[in-house]
């Protein structure tokens, strides 16, 4: 099973042990359609058969299906479909708003942490082989990975 999903564990001091399944009370929660899977292959392949082998009935918005019988699985299948789209759409909206947003400048990086004064002095520095990479982060306030990706920056041609 995927991590990052509810998982059919107990309450109580034992929650971190796998229950056994009660037949017909054992049910997994879904609070919003969009939690229950990232594909309908994921749906089916892992959620839909762990719950048919356990025994246990899907309660969606209070009311309760059983993954074992035919209209369960349908309703099952049906409900993954729709999160999947639903997922995919929400993706497509994003990449669309952050072109939108790019185009009119609001899309903005973060502001580098050094000034190209301070970069090219720190550049000079690690040159000049006064100091360490480690020296030259603490000295300017910087990680590690940021002085070297202005040491890479200022090696590479133009």
């Amino acid at each position: 099973m995927c991590r990052n999903r509810p998982n059919l564990r107990r309450q109580g001091p034992d929650r971190n042990q796998p229950g056994p399944a009660e037949p017909g009370r054992d049910q997994l929660v879904v609070t919003k359609l969009k939690r229950l899977a990232r594909s309908v292959r994921d749906a089916h392949d892992d959620i839909a058969q762990e719950l048919t082998a356990r025994q246990v009935k899907l309660n969606l918005g209070g009311s309760i299906h059983d993954p074992t019988d035919a209209m369960g699985k349908l309703l099952f299948t049906t409900l993954a479909i729709i999160a999947e789209l639903e997922a995919d759409l929400t993706r497509l909206r994003t990449r669309e708003d952050m072109k939108i947003a790019k185009a009119k400048g609001r899309l903005r990086r973060k502001a580098p942490r050094l000034s190209v004064r301070q970069e090219a002095h720190m550049v000079a520095l690690h040159r000049a082989g006064e100091h360490t990479g480690a020296e030259l982060a603490e000295l300017f306030g910087v990680a590690r990975s940021t002085v070297y990706r202005a040491i890479d920056r200022a090696a590479a041609p133009l």
